[in-house]
C-alpha cells in the first residue's frame, strides 16, 4: 500500500488510471472476500474434519492411498473453494491426518503446496488469477471449464506421478501404528451450500451477473448460520474476509499498472509470441511461468494478460497455466505457496529450499508442457 501511494504521489500513475485500476479489481476482490468467507464457515461446520477422518478411514494406514486420497481432495477442494481453502484449511487437517494414519507427513504436505497452484485451473472461481483471465478471456463460465478440464486433469496426472517417484521412500516406509479416532458427521448443510453457489456461478455466467454476487450470497448463508448459532460474531465475519490481504492485492494492482504504462508492456509486447498455434501457447506459457517466478504469479498475470488478449482465449488461458502450474518451481512463485510454508513450519514441519526446489524442477515443466498440449487439443475439440 505504502508503494502504490508512492507510484499515485509521483505521478508514475495518473490518479484516473488508478482508480480505473481499482474499479476493474473490484469485483474481483469481492469476490476473493465472499470466497474467503464461505471457506472459513465450511470449516466451522466441519468440512475438512469430515475429509479428514475419510483420508485416514481410505488410507487405512498406507500411505500411497493417503497420497491418493489428497490428491483427489486437494484437487476438488481448490477447483471449488479455491487455493487459499487448500492452503489454510486443509494442510493442517492433511498434517494431523498423517500423523493420525501413522505415516510420514512430507508427501502428502508438499501435494497441498503443488494443487493449490496446479488444481486451480478448472474453473473461473478457483484462483484470483483465474477471474482476471476470466474476465479478459470474454468465454462463459461453462466454456472456459470446458477448456480447462483436460489441461488440469493432465497437469494433475502428470503431478501425481511425479510425486509417486520423488517421494518412493517416504511412500514405502513402514506406517507406525495408527492414532483411533472418531469419524465426525457429515456437513450436509455445508455440502448443499457449496453445492448451489457452484450451481449459482453456471446461472450468473449466462444472465451475465458477476460471480463475486453469487458467492456473496453463498457466503451469506453460512455466515448467517453461524451468527444465528452463536458459532461466530460479526467481528470474526469480518477477520475471515482478510481485508488486509483485499487491501494488498488492490494496492498490487495500482503498483503494476504504473509499471505497465511506464514501460513494462513494451518491453514484453517485444517477447510474447502471438497466436494460438502448439508452439505459441507453449510460449506464453514457458513466459508467464518464468515472470510468475521472477515477480510472483498475482503481478504476472496483471501484466501479461493485456499483452495476450489480442491473440485470443486460448492465449489467455496459456497465460493461466503458465501463472498457476509455473509457480510450484520456487516458494515465491505465488502468494499461496508463501502462505504454505508459514503454515506447515508452524505445525513443526521443516521444508527445505533445496527439496522444493529439486520437486518443482522435475514436476513443473513435465506438468507444464503436458497442460498446455492438452489446452491446444482442447481448442481444436470443444
Amino acid at each position: 500500500m505504502p508503494a502504490a501511494g508512492i507510484v499515485i504521489a509521483t505521478g508514475a500513475i495518473p490518479l484516473d488510471h488508478a482508480r480505473q485500476e481499482a474499479a476493474r479489481l473490484g469485483p474481483v476482490v469481492g469476490f476473493l472476500a465472499a470466497v474467503l468467507v464461505l471457506a472459513h464457515f465450511c470449516d466451522v461446520e466441519g468440512l475438512f474434519q469430515a475429509c479428514g477422518a475419510w483420508m485416514a478411514r481410505w488410507a487405512a494406514g498406507s500411505p500411497g492411498r493417503l497420497l491418493t486420497a489428497v490428491f483427489v481432495l486437494a484437487s476438488v477442494i481448490t477447483a471449488v473453494l479455491s487455493l487459499d481453502a487448500t492452503v489454510v484449511l486443509l494442510t493442517p487437517v492433511v498434517f494431523a491426518t498423517a500423523a493420525r494414519a501413522g505415516v510420514r507427513a512430507r508427501p502428502h504436505l508438499y501435494a497441498c503446496a503443488h494443487l493449490s497452484n496446479t488444481a486451480s485451473l478448472l474453473l473461473p472461481v478457483s484462483n484470483l488469477t483465474n477471474l482476471l483471465a476470466f474476465e479478459t478471456s470474454g468465454l462463459s463460465f461453462t466454456r472456459f471449464a470446458a477448456l480447462m478440464a483436460l489441461p488440469w486433469v493432465v497437469a494433475i496426472g502428470v503431478e501425481y506421478l511425479v510425486f509417486r517417484r520423488f517421494f518412493r521412500d517416504d511412500l514405502s516406509a513402514a506406517a507406525h501404528s495408527p492414532e483411533p479416532g472418531g469419524t465426525p458427521e457429515l456437513p450436509l448443510f455445508a455440502l448443499i451450500t457449496v453445492g448451489c453457489t457452484l450451481a449459482g456461478f453456471v446461472v450468473a455466467s449466462t444472465l451475465g451477473v458477476e460471480p463475486a454476487w453469487v458467492a456473496a450470497a453463498g457466503a451469506l448463508v453460512m455466515a448467517g448460520r453461524a451468527l444465528v448459532r452463536r458459532r461466530a460474531t460479526p467481528p470474526a465475519v469480518l477477520k475471515a474476509a482478510s481485508p488486509a490481504f483485499l487491501a494488498f492485492v488492490l494496492a498490487l494492482g495500482v503498483v503494476v499498472r504504473a509499471v505497465v504504462d511506464n514501460g513494462l508492456a513494451d518491453a514484453l509486447g517485444q517477447v510474447v509470441p502471438t497466436g494460438s498455434g502448439l508452439l505459441a501457447l507453449l510460449g506464453i506459457a514457458a513466459l508467464a511461468a518464468v515472470l510468475a517466478n521472477l515477480i510472483n504469479n498475482l503481478p504476472a498475470v496483471l501484466v501479461l494478460l493485456p499483452l495476450s488478449a489480442a491473440a485470443g482465449p486460448g492465449a489467455v488461458l496459456a497465460v493461466l497455466l503458465g501463472v498457476n502450474i509455473g509457480p510450484n518451481l520456487t516458494y515465491a512463485g505465488s502468494l499461496a505457496t508463501l502462505l504454505w510454508r508459514r503454515i506447515v513450519h508452524g505445525h513443526g514441519q521443516d521444508v527445505h529450499l533445496g527439496h522444493f526446489t529439486r520437486l518443482g524442477l522435475v514436476a513443473t515443466p513435465a506438468a507444464l508442457v503436458s497442460a498446455v498440449a492438452a489446452l491446444w487439443l482442447s481448442l481444436q475439440v470443444v
